[in-house]
């Protein structure tokens, strides 16, 4: 995925800096969470999957890889790292909480 959207950012000239990068994946993160707000009807019922929430999660997963490409970071393996943080916390203290 992460050499997908390198290609895409390389294919129509959209580099940036990582400071543009993480003010997209923030923007795009508030958008998802406006969708989330949509489909709960603001917190007055069970979350309804609502039209754009999937195109919005699309959109947050491009800015974050797009950020990952930007920070010359490996996003399968950051992931990786991730994983086995939480597995040891969880085997440790029996919750991913830190």
């Amino acid at each position: 995925m992460q050499r997908s959207v390198k290609n895409f950012i390389e294919n129509y000239s959209l580099q940036t800096n990582e400071q543009v990068r993480y003010i997209d994946l923030v923007s795009e993160v508030g958008e998802l969470g406006k969708e989330i707000l949509t489909g709960t009807s603001y917190g007055k019922k069970e979350y309804e999957h609502t039209h754009n929430a999937s195109s919005e999660l699309g959109d947050c997963l491009f800015s974050l890889l797009a950020l990952c490409c930007e920070m010359n970071i490996d996003a399968e393996q950051a992931l990786g790292q991730a994983l086995a943080k939480y597995e040891a916390r969880f085997a440790q203290k029996g919750s991913i909480n830190s």
